[in-house]
C-alpha cells in the first residue's frame, strides 16, 4: 500500500494498521513494565474500570515509556500518513484481566463544539500498542469504519463516553451491543492500530484465562493547524520537569514531541456529545446525504 492509499485509508475509513512496529525485546520490556503497574493497580480501580480492565496513566515511569513515545518507527508511519510534526499528548495502559467483559462503544474526542471537529484530517489521533495477539475470544478491537465522519443513528443511543452513566452501565446496554457494520481489528503483538479520536470503537469480553494488555498514546498529528482554543485546552505552559534518567537520547527525542502554547485564548469547553461538526461539508452548512 503507498503512502496516499494509507493516508486515505485513515482519512476515510478512520483507522489504519501498521505491522511490526514494535521488536518482540521491547513487546517484552513492556509487558514486563506495564504487570508491574498492574500489580499495584487498587482493587478499587480495577473495579470501576472494570470494562476498560484498567486506565492507568503512563508518561515517565519507566525510560521505556519516554523509548515508545518517540519510537522512530511509529513516527514514520505517521509521516507516512503525512504528520511529519506531531505531537504527544498522553497515554494509558489499557488491560483486561481474564474472563474480563466487554468494553463500550465510545469515541474519545473531547472537543465537538470546536469547528475542528469537522475536519477531514483528526486532530487528534490513538496509537494503540498490543502486548499480545489479539482476536475475538481475548478482546480485539472492534470499530465502526467512517463514523469519524458520518453520523449513523447508533451515536444517538449513546451516552457521552468514559463518564459515570457508562462506567455503570450493565451488559445489556446499547454501549456493549453488536452492530451490523462493526469490524473486528485483530492484531499482532508489537503491531501497531492508528485510529482518529471521533472514531465510534469498542472491544470484545476477553474470554481466556490470559490478561490481554494494551497501550493506547494519543498524538495531536498536525498540532500546528489547530485552533489555538485547542492548543490552550490541552498543551503545556511550563517546561516540563524529566525524571533524573532523562538525559542523552530518550529526552532529547521526546522534548520535541511535546506541545507548548504560550497565547491567551480560552480554552475549548470540554464536550464528549458529537453535534452539528460531524458530518458537515468543510466550508458549508451542508452534511454528507442531506438536503
Amino acid at each position: 500500500m503507498s503512502d496516499s492509499q494509507k493516508r486515505n485509508q485513515l482519512l476515510s475509513a478512520g483507522y489504519i494498521t501498521f505491522e511490526n512496529v514494535l521488536e518482540t525485546e521491547m513487546v517484552d520490556e513492556l509487558s514486563r513494565v506495564t504487570d508491574g503497574l498492574l500489580a499495584e493497580q487498587s482493587k478499587e480501580d480495577a473495579e470501576y474500570y472494570r470494562y476498560q480492565g484498567s486506565n492507568i496513566t503512563v508518561n515517565y515511569q519507566h525510560p521505556v515509556f519516554a523509548r515508545l513515545f518517540a519510537l522512530p518507527r511509529a513516527l514514520a508511519a505517521l509521516a507516512a500518513l503525512g504528520f511529519d510534526a506531531p505531537k504527544f499528548r498522553s497515554g494509558y495502559l489499557l488491560s483486561k484481566p481474564p474472563n474480563a467483559p466487554p468494553l463500550y462503544w465510545h469515541q474519545d474526542w473531547v472537543a465537538w463544539g470546536d469547528e475542528c471537529s469537522g475536519w477531514e484530517v483528526p486532530a487528534q489521533v490513538f496509537l494503540m500498542y498490543y502486548l499480545t495477539d489479539t482476536n475475538r475470544e481475548n478482546g480485539c478491537l472492534r470499530l465502526l469504519p467512517g463514523t469519524h465522519r458520518k453520523r449513523i443513528p447508533f451515536h444517538d443511543e449513546l451516552p457521552p463516553a468514559h463518564e459515570e452513566k457508562i462506567y455503570r452501565a450493565s451488559l445489556d446496554s446499547t454501549v456493549f451491543t453488536t452492530h451490523p457494520d462493526e469490524v473486528d481489528v485483530p492484531v499482532k503483538a508489537g503491531d501497531l492500530v492508528i485510529g482518529d479520536a471521533r472514531l465510534l470503537h469498542a472491544a470484545h469480553a476477553n474470554r481466556t484465562n490470559q490478561h490481554r494488555s494494551l497501550l493506547t498514546l494519543w498524538y495531536f498529528p498536525d498540532y500546528e493547524s489547530l485552533p489555538d482554543s485547542i492548543k490552550a485546552r490541552t498543551a503545556r505552559k511550563e517546561p516540563l520537569k524529566p525524571p533524573d534518567w532523562w538525559e542523552g537520547d530518550v529526552g532529547a527525542a521526546v522534548e520535541p514531541l511535546i506541545p507548548y502554547y504560550e497565547g491567551d485564548a480560552e480554552p475549548s469547553v470540554h464536550n464528549r456529545v458529537p453535534g452539528e461538526h460531524l458530518g458537515r461539508v468543510p466550508g458549508t452548512t451542508e452534511r454528507p446525504g442531506r438536503r
